[in-house]
């Protein structure tokens, strides 16, 4: 079971909105508005993106990790989440 599973709607709700801001962003484009305007949007919705992610981070290793350790299995599962931190850190894995 996935790490996120007791929190799925609140999950795909947040997408939601954020998809909402994405689509709000090609509006702005499509009707030329100001730059920074635009550039404020962006910052924004990456924001709620990083916000996703780190939420998605912490129930990986609370459920996924921790779980695999409790099995005595967690040695992958480490070496998957350094991974997944290094690509979410913008850093090569």
């Amino acid at each position: 079971m996935a790490g996120y599973s007791s929190d799925k709607k609140a999950l795909l709700d947040r997408l939601r909105r954020i998809e909402g801001q994405i689509r709000g962003l090609q509006r702005m484009v499509e009707e030329d508005q100001y730059c920074i305007d635009i550039l404020t949007q962006v910052n924004s919705a990456t924001a709620a993106l990083r916000a996703v992610g780190m939420g998605l981070l912490d129930d990986h290793v609370r459920h996924c990790v921790k779980e695999s350790i409790e099995r005595g299995t967690g040695d992958q599962k480490v070496e998957e989440l350094l991974a997944a931190v290094a690509r979410f850190a913008g850093r090569p894995a």
